[in-house]
């Protein structure tokens, strides 16, 4: 067994492992960051967008 090429092969998986949770971490900072003006433009529309009845009912005539 090849001691200094398994210890190569463990720590280039450690690399990548390290850089796939930063990007996952980036990634989750930037989703929050994209809800949080998602909720801040729905905050400031105005309030008929925000009546759940709006649009319940309608009329189809063929």
């Amino acid at each position: 067994m090849d001691i200094p090429a398994l210890s190569m092969a463990l720590s280039q998986r450690q690399v990548l492992n390290d850089f796939g949770v930063a990007m996952l971490s980036k990634s989750l900072d930037n989703m929050q960051e994209a809800g949080a003006a998602m909720v801040s433009t729905i905050e400031a529309a105005p309030a008929p967008s925000l009546d759940p009845n709006v649009g319940a009912n309608f009329d189809i005539s063929v």
